[in-house]
């Protein structure tokens, strides 16, 4: 769609087309390519392997690689993510699934007390918060199969950079200062992300050498340079050093998952998301199903945000109760995403009162600081991927001479039914932990498409994910572009904390009195939140466009790149310097 409010008889052209028209032609070209990142040397890195030759494959696995250099606190090595995959040739789309497992002596139980209690911060601090990664696997899997270049060649600009070195930022100081005690506790870790135990000054370079010699293994041998060999030797020993339970066989077991992505439609649009272990697109097509029945564009904006939160509410507690890992547990995924359960919801909600969480049915958790990217090439390709090692800089665990920050994803498990994780989500039986198990989530990396254009978007975020994706769907569904979706003010409901949290200015005076009055609790928050990076074909325009969150130190990026391994040329020039957008 173009970036104006469409008339009914477009709308009703548009909504017949769809269908047809929703996955472009195999010799379709673009007229430029984009890339938008959480940081402007990861989108850097994408560029350099884009213009050497390689698709947007290729620049997924550059970007993701360098994104676990630049940004430790978000994701890396030691951590797992999902890659939403679209090949412009034949119209594949695939989810690959990069989770982090469970270890085969994790269990049940393994975070609570004698008395059944869930003991603090054992899923959060040190090796034994660990999952088994996933994203060296996913790196190689994603190169070999769908790439074009040489696994070495796309993981060379993060090699480079981990020798090298990147300048601190005032994003570093504040995730280093938030989780200083947990890395004080790591050697290894307080020698790479601290200046002499103290968070480092603006401009400091922290310098890898030990996981610039990591991603060399990884570049030689694959995922084998990784999961066997010396540096695996080296995780197991220093994880087990340390209290943690990994052992050689977790390690040798790990492989990636190809998973049919979930999808669904909203008005025109047709939507594509990750499927589970991810809650993220099922919780998505529920919300949107269920919002289908409502006239939002035509109702008060207080009955439009009511609305709005009562289907997060109803899509949250359906996550608590029914999501976890397909591979252990029968998901209804098919019931939860069809519209007689949509209809079902619906009935619940009522015009004139917010519905209170504790009458719903309790139910018998995903990290603040994960990262996303886009990416979108000139022949269509697409990936939207969100990454994570869950809480700030993970478990804040290294293991000597590896270089790998080790994740907290056990967490984002449900350590005991009914209970909060660090998070306050709430799972049940069907998220409980298990040998070889993978995490439900809420990373949601999405694709929109409709007869106007294909949209490629995600956030960080942890459980304020799948409202901000659902909110930038929204968004794009009245006619508006990558800029407004990234940076319009946010509001978020998941079930319980029964709480509408909202960020300064999202929501005025009189409709915070009025959704008082339905009954709804507000919680404001002090700061913003999420970090959401989009880009967009916009078939009708004839053009792509890219945006990166203004809330943080992104770079968008849209360009020209000419026939073969040439340098990119900027698609349009200000003031003598290349048209791109960063985050503040």
């Amino acid at each position: 769609m173009r970036f104006t409010r469409l008339g009914t008889g477009r709308m009703l052209l548009a909504c017949l087309l769809v269908v047809c028209s929703a996955v472009p032609r195999a010799d379709t070209a673009l007229p430029a390519a984009a890339i938008a990142t959480a940081h402007p040397l990861a989108t850097d890195a994408g560029v350099s392997v884009l213009s050497q030759g390689g698709n947007a494959f290729d620049a997924a696995v550059a970007v993701t690689a360098t994104l676990g250099v630049v940004e430790p606190y978000s994701s890396g090595l030691g951590g797992g993510g999902f890659w939403l995959l679209h090949r412009a040739s034949d119209g594949y789309q695939i989810m690959v699934d990069g989770r982090e497992t469970a270890p085969q002596a994790a269990h049940r139980d393994m975070y609570l007390s004698k008395a059944g209690v869930v003991l603090p911060r054992q899923s959060v601090d040190g090796p034994l918060s660990a999952g088994i990664p996933g994203v060296p696997a996913a790196l190689e899997h994603i190169a070999r199969r769908y790439g074009r270049l040489p696994l070495a060649k796309s993981l060379q600009p993060a090699i480079e950079l981990a020798r090298r070195g990147f300048a601190v930022t005032p994003e570093y100081r504040r995730m280093a200062g938030f989780r200083l005690s947990a890395l004080e506790q790591s050697p290894a870790a307080a020698a790479v992300f601290l200046d002499q135990g103290t968070v480092p000054d603006d401009g400091y370079l922290i310098r890898q050498p030990d996981l610039g010699r990591t991603l060399e293994a990884i570049a030689g041998h694959g995922g084998d340079g990784f999961y066997r060999g010396p540096v695996a030797a080296a995780l197991v020993q220093g994880v087990r050093q340390a209290g943690g339970i990994w052992t050689a066989e977790d390690l040798h077991r790990y492989t990636v998952v190809e998973r049919q992505p979930v999808s669904g439609s909203f008005r025109d649009l047709r939507i594509v998301s990750a499927s589970p272990p991810s809650s993220g697109g099922v919780a998505l097509v529920t919300m949107l199903n269920v919002l289908a029945g409502f006239d939002l564009a035509g109702v008060e904006p207080v009955t439009r945000t009511h609305l709005i939160v009562e289907a997060m509410r109803l899509a949250y507690r359906d996550r608590a109760e029914h999501l976890g890992d397909p591979d252990f547990i029968p998901v209804p995924t098919e019931r939860l995403t069809g519209q007689q359960h949509a209809d079902g919801l619906r009935r619940e909600i009522r015009l004139d009162r917010a519905t209170a969480s504790a009458a719903l049915p309790v139910p018998g958790p995903e990290g603040a600081d994960t990262s996303h990217f886009s990416i979108i090439d000139r022949h269509g390709n697409r990936v939207a991927a969100t990454l994570s090692i869950n809480y700030p800089f993970g478990s804040a665990f290294m293991p000597a001479g590896t270089g790998v920050l080790l994740n907290d994803e056990m967490d984002d498990f449900s350590a005991k039914p009914g209970a909060p994780n660090v998070y306050g989500l709430v799972g049940g039986d069907a998220n409980a932990i298990a040998p070889g198990k993978r995490p439900l989530s809420s990373m949601s990396p999405t694709f929109v498409e409709s007869q106007g254009g294909v949209a490629v978007l995600g956030t960080p975020g942890g459980s304020r994910i799948i409202s901000m994706v659902l909110l930038g769907i929204l968004d794009l569904s009245a006619g508006r572009g990558p800029d407004s979706w990234v940076a319009l003010p946010r509001f978020h409901h998941q079930y319980l904390p029964d709480v509408v949290q909202h960020e300064p200015g999202a929501l005025d005076e009189p409709l915070r009195a009025a959704l008082q009055q339905l009954g709804h609790r507000l919680h404001a928050l002090s700061g913003r939140y999420g970090n959401m990076q989009a880009v967009y074909w916009d078939r009708l325009g004839g053009q792509v466009l890219a945006a990166s969150d203004p809330r943080g130190q992104g770079k968008a990026l849209v360009w020209r790149v000419d026939e073969g391994p040439q340098a990119p040329v900027p698609r349009q020039k200000r003031d003598g310097k290349a048209m791109e957008s960063h985050g503040q």
